[in-house]
């Protein structure tokens, strides 16, 4: 059976933009060998990329989150560095809150031996879209890679990793 990557939000905004996490940029290396690598074996790849519109400060996350990010269309949108270009040819999930229930329907029934999720904010939409993806596949393996995730919150980060743990979610080079 094939396995899936899914590459979370690795957006400028989120690297070197408006939510800018230092942890993040050093990602790029990781996340484009793991994407070529996925390719080489003939699995899949998946990216999801946060997207927001104008009126982001009347939503529910903005009056939580006050800080415009992803607006679609903006630079702070694009998918960052190398992996842009590595994105090209795999579907992208665009979604406005934190999981992709758009990913979790289009997952639904594959057959998928195996899934990995990459990406920021590790403790926010990685953890979520896991979540999801553990609904729609139940009988996958779901696998958090720690070296190609970041979050600006360590100590968030690590409680995370505990909460997918008891989800029957692997977390691996924690």
């Amino acid at each position: 059976m094939r396995k899936l990557l899914i590459v979370v939000d690795y957006q400028k905004d989120f690297v070197d933009g408006s939510l800018a996490n230092p942890h993040a940029k050093a990602l790029e290396d990781v996340i484009g060998d793991m994407i070529r690598e996925y390719e080489k074996e003939g699995d899949d790849v998946i990216f999801t990329m946060d997207t927001h519109q104008k009126d982001y400060l009347d939503t529910e996350e903005g009056r939580h989150l006050p800080i415009p990010h992803c607006l679609d269309g903006s630079n702070g949108h694009r998918l960052y560095g190398k992996i842009e270009e590595l994105s090209m040819g795999h579907p992208i999930f665009k979604k406005e809150t934190f999981p992709s229930l758009a990913l979790a329907k289009f997952l639904e029934g594959k057959t998928y031996s195996e899934v990995t999720l990459v990406g920021v904010v590790t403790n926010i939409c990685v953890i979520s879209n896991a979540i999801m993806v553990k609904a729609a596949l139940p009988n996958a393996h779901i696998v958090i890679d720690a070296k190609g995730c970041a979050s600006n919150d360590e100590r968030l980060e690590l409680e995370c990793y505990d909460v997918c743990s008891a989800l029957q979610i692997e977390v691996k080079n924690r």
